[in-house]
């Protein structure tokens, strides 16, 4: 590019050069001029002075040496510790002591307390701990706690430099004498030029070594008690004497009588009482009374000297403690001044006393109460707001429920109501003209009373009562008597709190529901209600009704009385009909439409060959019984009715049976002898002729 010749379409321009200003030399700060160390040239390129084939070596900043001369060894910096990680966890022990002044003891005027003192290189500080002992009484541990404890008002310090044995130093007023320290504080010690001296004895306290004096006279001057403590506890560990007994408080303010259960242990002659509880006694859950101790039989037999304000008893202050022997059944014990009578123990305590000490227990006493007739429930007043039912939920459970209602009832009987029209009792004149409607509800028995408007009177009218339940007065107002509709009748009186109405009038619906709910009104009522719709004239249709049903009945006597006079003659084929049970239904008896069939007759054993059966030889009309082929006078009909279903043995059976039950019924009922008549004649002769012409077509 740098080659070609300055013409037109051989220059080229770049697109990155965006400012063409000389870069300045100087930058003013604090309005002195600065000259720069490197700056840039046109369009923030690079200087060809700045780059490698211009740097001298005089250039500090552009020149590195080692690249002519190479890498020279850098002797390394020695590693610096901190004083704190330096004499971390590294402690100066010194052993010491100070005397403590006591006050108001005649045994003792002050006591010797070993200390040991701590001092901590790392920070300087200092902390004083003192070892505990058992059975002391005095609160030891650390005493000091950590930090520098100043050594004079003016605010130096205590340094280990000024910690030495058997030096005498001074925190707070305390004046603590060192007598020894451990290996490293003397290595240390000596490290620095500091030569500890030699360890010197701690001084005994004197209280404690009197009271070790004591003890060892004690032990030495003791005679060996003669009940072996080990033996006792391998022969009657876990066996223990069970009593339950009874607290009678009730003598206190909110007393009562509470149960526990006296244990006796054998192995130490010790005893524990323990509460029983109940389900929602209502009484702290505390699992005893009394914990395991020896109890005194007399428990306010003490020396008048003794301090009981801040000391228990002991062995040598009580006379007596309770064994065995002293718990009976029936009798009385002080637990630390509660009176409790024993009323019972278990078999294991009843053995142990029969067996161990030759005594019996007595019976258990009975202490369960007499259950107490409940307290008789009654019911507070109503006290007018809300209705009784509602009111009376809050006297029955803590969360009141609404009133269950009749569901069934109410779906019945939704929207059907009596109509009653009313008058008042005329009091003032003005209300005599006055006119109520009362709706009585049979879905809920509420009733609502509606005054109709009258025009020019004054009287506006509308709801008179919300629906509401209407009590009779004098009832009682626990179990009031409400109106039901057996109460409302023409003439009947109503009180509506204290407004006394009259029923002057009922709608029709109130009759037709009478008549359908008949046993739930009296006679009455129901006459009283009748007699007013007849006079209203809203019965003439049950009338016009009941007077065509009249006329029916009249017509269906009179048409009875006429069919019985008539007489039927019977014809010649209907007589053959009946021989043969065929029951004619047509206009043409010639052509019967239906058969009369026999009832099947199921066999039950196994026909005779002779299916005749004994004939009462005494009847006065004799059996005679015609040849059993008379049977094929039948027409078409009749073969296909009996023989389709019947065998041939059946056949038989049937015929003769038949004949059986015609003469049985002869004989039973016979027949009133008249004079022959010629038709009956004629009837014979043909009956004659169907017998000797069995084998043909019957023509009669």
């Amino acid at each position: 590019m740098a080659g070609l010749p300055k013409l037109p379409g051989l220059t080229f321009t770049d697109p990155t050069l965006t400012s063409y200003h000389l870069s300045q030399t100087f930058n003013v700060c604090n309005g002195y001029k600065i000259p720069k160390s490197s700056f840039v040239g046109v369009g923030n390129r690079e200087l060809d002075s700045h780059s490698v084939k211009y740097v001298t070596s005089t250039d500090p900043i552009r020149y590195d040496p080692s690249l002519t001369y190479g890498k020279t060894k850098d002797v390394p910096l020695q590693m610096f510790k901190p004083h704190y990680a330096l004499y971390d966890q590294k402690c100066l022990t010194f052993k010491a002591f100070f005397k403590q002044g006591v006050v108001e003891s005649p045994n003792e005027y002050y006591r010797v307390r070993h200390v040991n003192i701590i001092y901590f290189l790392e920070d300087d500080t200092i902390t004083v701990m003192e070892p505990k002992t058992p059975n002391s009484g005095i609160d030891q541990g650390r005493l000091l706690k950590r930090h520098k404890i100043p050594k004079y008002e003016d605010g130096e310090f205590w340094h280990w430099k000024d910690l030495a044995v058997g030096k005498n130093i001074v925190f707070y007023g305390i004046v603590f004498h060192m007598v020894d320290c451990d290996v490293f504080t003397r290595e240390y010690m000596a490290s620095q030029g500091l030569i500890m001296a030699d360890a010197e004895q701690l001084p005994p306290d004197p209280y404690t070594q009197n009271r070790l004096l004591h003890s060892q006279q004690n032990n030495f001057t003791k005679t060996p008690s003669a009940d072996d403590k080990f033996r006792r506890f391998l022969e009657y560990d876990g066996k223990i004497l069970k009593f339950k007994a009874i607290w009678d408080d009730r003598d206190s303010e909110y007393g009562d009588i509470r149960k526990y259960e006296v244990l006796y242990f054998l192995a130490d002659d010790t005893i524990a009482v323990k509460e029983i509880h109940t389900k929602n006694d209502g009484r702290d859950p505390y699992s005893q009374l009394l914990r395991k101790t020896k109890l005194p039989k007399i428990w306010t037999d003490r020396p008048d000297n003794f301090p009981s304000i801040y000391l228990e008893f002991s062995d040598d202050e009580v006379t007596e403690y309770y064994q065995p022997k002293d718990l009976r059944v029936g009798e009385t014990i002080f637990v630390l001044g509660r009176k409790m009578l024993l009323y019972d123990c278990d078999n294991f305590t009843r053995n142990y006393f029969k067996k161990a000490l030759c005594m019996e227990q007595g019976v258990a006493i009975d202490i369960s109460e007499k259950p107490k007739p409940p307290p008789e429930k009654k019911i507070p007043p109503h006290d007018g707001i809300g209705s009784l039912e509602d009111s009376l939920q809050n006297t029955l459970t803590f969360l009141p429920k609404p009133p269950r209602k009749d569901v069934v009832k109410q779906i019945l009987n939704a929207n059907k109501y009596l109509r009653y029209e009313m008058k008042m009792e005329d009091i003032h004149p003005e209300d005599s003209i006055r006119r109520f409607v009362l709706f009585y509800s049979l879905a809920d028995n509420t009733c609502k009373i509606f005054e109709p408007p009258i025009e020019n009177s004054g009287i506006i009218g509308g709801k008179y009562l919300k629906s509401s339940l209407l009590a009779k007065p004098n009832s009682n107002p626990l179990d009031p008597d409400y109106y039901s509709p057996i109460d409302f009748y023409i003439g009947a009186v109503i009180t509506v709190f204290q407004q006394r109405f009259i029923i002057t009038g009922a709608d029709l619906y109130v009759y037709r529901y009478m008549q359908a709910n008949s046993s739930k009104f009296p006679c009455e009522v129901i006459e009283n209600i009748r007699n007013y719709m007849f006079n209203q004239g809203h019965l003439k249709d049950d009338i016009d009704r009941q007077v065509i049903d009249s006329q029916e009945d009249i017509k269906k006597v009179e048409r009875a009385a006429i069919g019985k006079e008539l007489e039927y003659t019977k014809t010649e084929m209907d007589r053959c009909l009946e021989r043969f049970n065929i029951a004619p239904i047509g206009d043409d008896p010639q052509y019967p439409t239906e058969l009369v069939k026999e009832e099947l007759v199921m066999p039950e054993h196994n026909v005779p060959p002779f299916g005749i059966q004994p004939v009462n030889n005494e009847c006065a009309y004799p059996i005679t019984t015609p040849p059993i082929g008379s049977l094929a006078c039948k027409n078409e009909a009749q073969r296909i009715a009996t023989t389709e279903y019947d065998t041939e043995e059946e056949k038989i059976k049937k015929y003769y049976d038949k004949v059986l039950r015609e003469h049985k019924h002869i004989c039973e009922n016979p027949p009133v002898e008249e004079p022959p008549k010629e038709e009956d004649c004629l009837i014979k002769e043909r009956k004659a002729k169907c017998v000797k012409f069995a084998d043909e077509k019957c023509e009669c």
